[in-house]
């Protein structure tokens, strides 16, 4: 209990907003509530990917909810989601995993946002043998732990990297040579190491490769050195803040790519609108979109999901959303198949489960990632986030090569 008296001045405030603003609803007409935990941002750098998350986890809560609960053998529960901001730092996410599991007795857990506070909680999971379902922390790092209770759904951070350059290999003239820029955390640097084996296997030659801290107020120097290399593709390989740094500073200082390609950033509603015209023809991998042909339990298919979402929100969903009500899904989806709540029983469900959802197959492997669901690359085109790649699901032509800067109108 230290590390609890240790935090009590800190996050006092933290937990009534746990409770309280961040509660998913209660018990109604006597049903039995099921209790479900998440640490997850509401402050700090990652807040607004958090706020998306959990508007992926609530989509789910409703409808669930609204069809009856959960099933779980003869008796139907009500979802509520219990939600701690672990102000985007992974050792308070993870001394939060630890209170949801011994203070407020959840037997499930689904994941916070991102790969760092991820790692962190998979650890508490598994000591505590409670199964965890994340649905945002991509690293494979996070996988190779031995852990039996963590499983991820969404596909693994290499993906990232490859989905891009193929999508820019595709295209005409055909890119010969790319930098790469990465934040220093462990998602970011897994995309950027496997963007640059890509690369040096696919022959597009790598002329910069270098890495700088999270949250760096500016990326001058970098993007001066690149724009004297005269690339043409350039990767980020960061979130959103940085991505949208990446994009000002390069339109300031003239750095003209053919293709600029980020890993997370633009597929979100914040980054078009951040940066209006300068977003313009900008590529991004992406773990969903609403063009993939999938289709499944409970949402029905992918257009589905995003018409339930857009009728919710009153705005288009990105990847985040998609994958966090599929992450909770999945959870539910094991809990009824097991025809009970012991963690053991649906952790041994989530092992074996294979099944096509909205958002693509859910199949873990033996370290409990999602190896079976591809990843797609989507452009801004006026000033919509479209799919370009693969041409089997594309529902748009890619704009390439992207005009320089003094080009544009």
């Amino acid at each position: 209990m230290g590390r609890y008296r240790r935090l009590a001045g800190a996050l006092t405030a933290l937990i009534v907003l746990g409770t309280l603003a961040w509660g998913a609803g209660g018990p109604a007409g006597g049903q039995e509530v099921l209790k479900i935990g998440a640490p997850l941002a509401a402050t700090g750098a990652d807040a607004r990917e958090g706020a998306l998350t959990k508007q992926g986890y609530d989509l789910w809560v409703e409808t669930v909810n609204t069809r009856g609960g959960i099933m779980v053998g003869g008796t139907a529960y009500r979802a509520q989601i219990l939600y701690y901001d672990d102000q985007s730092k992974p050792q308070i996410s993870a001394e939060l995993t630890d209170k949801l599991i011994n203070q407020d007795h959840v037997r499930f857990l689904l994941g916070p946002y991102g790969s760092p506070a991820t790692f962190a909680d998979a650890a508490i999971a598994e000591k505590y043998k409670t199964p965890m379902v994340e649905s945002n922390g991509a690293a494979r790092r996070i996988f190779q732990q031995g852990y039996k209770y963590i499983f991820g759904v969404l596909s693994p951070a290499d993906e990232y990297a490859s989905a891009m350059l193929k999508a820019a290999v595709s295209l005409r003239p055909r890119p010969e040579t790319v930098a790469i820029l990465s934040a220093d955390d462990l998602f970011s640097l897994e995309v950027a190491n496997a963007a640059k084996d890509w690369a040096e296997h696919n022959n597009v030659k790598v002329l910069y490769f270098q890495k700088y801290p999270v949250n760096t107020p500016d990326l001058s120097a970098a993007l001066t050195s690149i724009k004297s290399l005269h690339p043409d593709v350039l990767i980020g390989s960061g979130h959103l803040q940085e991505s949208l740094l990446i994009m000002k500073q390069a339109q300031t200082l003239a750095v003209n790519a053919k293709f600029f390609g980020f890993t997370v950033g633009p597929t979100t509603p914040d980054f078009a609108k951040s940066l209006g015209p300068t977003a313009e023809g900008v590529f991004a991998s992406s773990q969903w979109t609403p063009d993939v042909k999938y289709s499944g339990p409970i949402f029905g298919s992918a257009q589905d999901w995003a018409r339930l979402f857009q009728i919710r929100y009153g705005a288009v969903p990105d990847y985040h959303n998609a994958e966090s009500s599929a992450g909770a899904l999945t959870l539910q989806l094991a809990i009824e198949k097991a025809g009970g709540l012991d963690p053991q029983k649906v952790r041994d469900v989530l092992a074996s489960l294979d099944v096509v959802t909205f958002y693509g197959r859910i199949k873990f492997n033996a370290e409990g990632l999602d190896v079976y669901k591809p990843m797609v690359a989507v452009q801004i085109q006026h000033g919509r986030v479209v799919t370009v790649w693969p041409a089997e699901v594309a529902s748009a032509k890619a704009v390439y090569p992207t005009p320089p800067w003094n080009a544009r109108q």
